[in-house]
């Protein structure tokens, strides 16, 4: 019996594509086709072999996993997110580790779609072709994901050995000069204590043991365990761009523990008797800039850096921009600072910058040389430009003023981070010492009298 012919919009409907899909594939010669009476006809046994010879792409999913002894059902429970749990009635989309296959209903029948990401990392959603069954889209999308996967995997990149003298300049140009404003510290860090060491060794055999080495190096050249730490910041940094880039797999430094740093908090703080000294002998360039950090606790870069703009002489407020944190913060200007300010602007009335270099009006490249000649003319040992941050922490919290409100003034993400600030001087810690005498009722003379003593026994010592 001869099989029936079918029209343009039966085998549409037989094969679930649209009807200029099959025209497509008559003039592409994929399916067989002839003209009856002017019109497009297929033979019905033709349109069955091409359905079977597209299903015969496919393997059988039970086939798939027989090296690992796994049906679909046993896949799905180890890399279905949510595992058989996510199998129900209702379950229209399924997604593994790779991408995702879901249904979607449409006027020729329900049809399976993949979503994942192609090479480049972008997301691709397409149709299954010819897949009739959940298992055969995900054949499909093994095909599609595994193509991204071999060109986005870090571990399956192929790259030259880099030796780290190669790696170094990589960082410093594409990275540090391009995110930190202190990447000179890390161009220093780099060249003259990493490179040394490191310079012909490739990345993939610095280890863990390297670092240690590295750091047994340092220590026997005199530098702080301090210095050591701010070297292995760096360190762990360029290795984690490496990573990002394929050169390496793993990061030796996150094996490596750092020194403890909590000994190193200096505690230095400007006095009443010595504020006045310090500033009668600072040039008249930095005499303003050293009144306003103790006024405000602006960091050195921070004043430096400020602009007219962000000050505002009306509300008397200075927003400061050029934060450690990258988030702005505002503070009051109070009567001393409002003063020096508008003496600043009075002597510079075109400055764009607050404090700008009094030769160039530029900005500043530094202050530390005459902040320390400043202070030996003064007589004051042992402090720092940043200790004056400190000094204004510290009075706040002497006046009462609130560690949440001294927190937003120093612009500290945590109140943590303010309580290292807030240190207390030693005429206030004898002072609270100095409270309690008097309080008991019997004194320990009274003591010593009743039990016969002339002062506090031995036994008495003892016991304290």
């Amino acid at each position: 019996m001869r099989e029936p012919l079918l029209a343009v919009k039966e085998v549409s409907r037989l094969l679930s594509v649209h009807p200029k899909t099959v025209y497509a594939w008559k003039a592409s010669g994929l399916i067989p086709s002839f003209a009856l009476n002017g019109q497009v006809r297929f033979d019905k046994g033709q349109i069955d072999e091409f359905i079977e010879r597209r299903r015969a792409r496919f393997i059988d999913p039970e086939a798939l996993y027989k090296p690992a002894k796994l049906s679909l059902a046993a896949y799905d429970k180890l890399h279905l997110k949510g595992g058989l749990s996510a199998l129900s009635k209702n379950s229209r989309r399924y997604r593994y580790g790779f991408g995702t296959v879901y249904l979607r209903k449409a006027k020729r029948g329900d049809r399976w779609y993949l979503d994942y990401k192609d090479r480049h990392g972008k997301r691709v959603r397409e149709i299954a072709r010819d897949a009739a069954t959940r298992g055969e889209a995900l054949i499909v999308l093994q095909e599609r994901a595994g193509d991204g996967l071999i060109c986005t995997s870090p571990a399956l990149r192929k790259y030259k050995p880099v030796k780290f003298s190669e790696f170094a300049p990589i960082y410093i140009e594409d990275h540090a000069k391009v995110k930190k404003r202190s990447w000179k510290n890390d161009e220093y860090m780099v060249n003259d204590s990493l490179a040394p060491f490191f310079r012909e060794k490739l990345l993939s055999e610095i280890t863990p043991l390297e670092v240690e080495r590295w750091i047994r190096w340092r220590l026997d050249q005199g530098v702080t365990k301090t210095t050591c730490n701010r070297g292995l910041q760096v360190l762990k940094k360029m290795f984690n761009i490496a990573i990002g880039e394929g050169f390496v797999t793993d990061n030796p430094v996150r094996k490596v523990k750092m020194f403890s740093e909590k000994d190193n908090i200096k505690e230095r703080i400007l006095t009443e008797e010595e504020e006045p000294r310090l500033i009668e002998t600072c040039p008249d360039y930095l005499r303003p800039i050293v009144i306003t950090a103790l006024n405000t606790g602006m960091r050195r870069g921070e004043i430096l850096a400020l602009e007219w703009s962000c000050v505002d002489m009306v509300k008397r407020t200075i927003k400061v921009t050029r934060t450690k944190t990258d988030r702005p913060r505002w503070i009051d200007i109070n009567e001393t600072l409002f003063g020096v300010l508008r003496r600043q602007r009075i002597a510079n009335p075109t400055a764009a910058l607050v404090f700008g270099s009094p030769w160039t009006g530029k900005l500043l490249n530094g202050i530390r040389k005459a902040f320390v000649r400043a202070c030996k003319q003064a007589g004051i040992s042992g402090l720092r430009f940043h200790d004056l941050r400190h000094t204004f922490a510290s009075r706040l919290i002497e006046k009462g003023v609130d560690i949440v409100t001294v927190k937003e003034l120093l612009g500290h993400s945590t109140v943590i981070l303010t309580q290292r600030y807030t240190h207390s001087r030693n005429e206030q810690r004898r002072r609270a010492v100095e409270l309690l005498d008097g309080v008991p009722a019997v004194t320990l003379s009274q003591i010593w009298h009743k039990n016969g003593d002339k002062g506090p026994s031995s036994r008495y010592l003892s016991m304290n």
